[in-house]
C-alpha cells in the first residue's frame, strides 16, 4: 500500500516510495529507498519537506497501523492509497547567468553523486536501481529553463579521473538542452536526459587497465571497448525501471547516419531521433574534454572539427540544432574583439550566433586589465576578430567566468 504520511511518523524499517519537494534540500537522490541509517532518519524528519510516501508492502507501516482490520477487502478503498499525479508545472523565470551559477554548481553535484553511486553498484556487480534519475533530470530542465548557460558551462569542470562519471553527467545535460531546443515535449525532454544520464553505464564492466589505459588501445583492447554499448544495453534491460529511450540511446548513440558506426552498423531513418542526439551530444563532449590519452579541444574548435568530417556522420538537421543550442562560440570561449580588447563568452545571444555575450576583462593595446563590462554583440557595440588560446595568454577562464 502506497500512503502519505508525516514526517513525525517516519521511522526505520519503512520503505521510503517518495520524497516530494525541492531535492536541492534534502540529501537523498533517490526518490525510492529502505529507511535503515538512524542517521538518514534524523536527515528526513529535519528537512522540512512538502510530502513524504512510504510503501508498506515493502516497508513498516506507520506505528499502530499494522494491525488495522479492513471492513471487506474485496471492496474497501483504503483512503490513504492514490495514485500520485505528475506535479503540475509552474512558469520559471528567466534569471541571468551569473544568478543561476550557484544553483547550477549543486545541481551538478548531486548529478556527479548520483551517477559515481549508480555506477560503482554495477562495478560491484550489485542491482541497478535508477528511481532517483527523473527528478534529477527535472532539476536539469528546471535549471536550464531559468537559464541554460549555467549547467552548460560548468560542463567543462572535471578532472581527468572523474571523466567516466562527468561525461555522463555532461551528456545528461546536453541531451536536455539539446531536446528543448528541438521542440521535444517535457517527457522526452526528460527521457533525452534520462538516457545520457546513463548512456555510458557499460563502461562499468570494462577492465579499468581498458578503460583507463593512457596510451593507444591494441586491436584486442579496442574490441572490448566497444563491446560497452552492448553491455550497457544488456544491464539496463535487466532494470525494469530503464526506459526504452535508455536502452536505446545506451545501445546506439555510436552509431552513424551513414552505417559506419557500431555496434548494429545500422543507418539512417533506422536510428531513432534519441539515437542520434545521442551520438552529437557524446562526441562533443568527448572531444572538448581533456582524457588519460589525449588533451581536450576548446569548445569552439570541437564544434569546428564536428563541422568539417563528412556528411553521414551525424544527423544534419540534430547537428545544426545541437549548434544553436551551445553556439559556433560556446560558453568559456576566449574571443578578441576588434576594440582590441579580450573578452569571454558567458551566454548565447538570442538573435545570432555570432553575436555571444562576452564578459571584457583585457585590452591587448595596454596590454593590461580593463574594468570588467558585460557585452551583447548583437548591438552592434563591437564584433568579433578571432578566437585566442588562453594558455597563451595565461588566463583562467573559469576564474574570469565565475565558476
Amino acid at each position: 500500500m502506497i500512503k502519505k504520511v508525516q514526517a513525525s511518523d517516519v521511522r526505520l524499517g519503512m520503505y521510503i516510495h517518495t520524497i516530494r519537494g525541492n531535492w536541492l534540500e534534502h540529501p537523498f537522490w533517490k526518490k525510492s529507498f529502505k529507511l535503515e541509517q538512524q542517521e538518514d532518519l534524523d536527515t528526513l524528519v529535519s528537512c522540512n519537506l512538502d510530502e513524504i510516501w512510504i510503501d508498506t508492502s515493502k516497508g513498516l507501516d506507520v506505528a499502530g497501523d499494522e494491525e488495522m482490520p479492513m471492513e471487506n477487502p474485496q471492496s474497501a478503498k483504503p483512503v490513504n492509497t492514490v495514485s500520485v499525479a505528475p506535479p503540475v508545472k509552474k512558469p520559471v523565470m528567466r534569471v541571468s547567468v551569473e544568478e543561476e551559477l550557484d544553483t547550477a554548481k549543486k545541481i551538478q553535484n548531486k548529478a556527479k553523486e548520483a551517477v559515481t553511486s549508480m555506477f560503482n553498484d554495477v562495478r560491484m556487480g550489485k542491482a541497478l536501481e535508477i528511481e532517483g534519475a527523473e527528478s534529477l533530470v527535472e532539476e536539469i530542465n528546471q535549471s536550464m529553463e531559468r537559464n541554460p548557460n549555467a549547467l552548460l558551462t560548468l560542463t567543462r569542470l572535471r578532472s581527468v579521473n572523474e571523466y567516466t562519471y562527468m561525461h555522463s553527467v555532461a551528456v545528461c545535460m546536453l541531451m536536455v538542452a539539446l531536446g528543448k531546443r528541438l521542440g521535444l515535449d517535457e517527457a522526452q525532454v526528460r527521457q533525452a536526459g534520462t538516457a545520457g544520464l546513463l548512456h555510458d553505464i557499460g563502461k562499468m564492466v570494462i577492465p579499468n587497465e581498458v578503460l583507463n589505459k593512457p596510451g593507444k588501445l591494441t586491436d584486442e583492447e579496442f574490441v572490448i571497448m566497444k563491446s560497452h554499448p552492448e553491455r550497457g544495453w544488456e544491464i539496463l534491460k535487466s532494470c525494469y525501471q530503464a526506459h526504452e529511450t535508455s536502452l536505446d540511446v545506451c545501445l546506439h548513440h555510436h552509431e552513424r547516419v551513414d552505417g559506419k558506426g557500431y555496434p548494429k552498423k545500422i543507418s539512417g531513418e533506422a536510428l531513432t531521433l534519441f539515437a542520434r542526439m545521442g551520438a552529437v551530444c557524446d562526441v562533443y563532449d568527448a572531444i572538448s574534454s581533456d582524457r588519460c590519452y589525449k588533451a581536450a579541444w576548446s569548445p569552439a574548435e570541437s564544434i569546428r572539427k564536428m563541422a568539417s568530417w563528412k556528411d553521414g556522420h551525424f544527423d544534419e538537421t540534430v547537428f545544426q540544432a545541437f549548434v544553436k543550442t551551445i553556439g559556433i562560440y560556446p560558453s568559456g570561449t576566449l574571443l578578441k574583439l576588434k576594440s582590441g580588447r579580450l573578452g569571454v563568452v558567458m551566454e548565447q545571444s538570442t538573435k545570432k550566433l555570432t553575436t555571444p555575450i562576452v564578459k571584457i576583462f583585457f585590452s591587448t593595446r595596454t596590454n593590461a586589465h580593463i574594468p570588467i563590462k558585460i557585452l551583447d554583440l548583437s548591438k552592434g557595440v563591437d564584433s568579433i576578430e578571432k578566437i585566442e588560446d588562453p594558455e597563451k595568454w595565461g588566463f583562467d577562464i573559469n576564474k574570469i567566468q565565475g565558476i
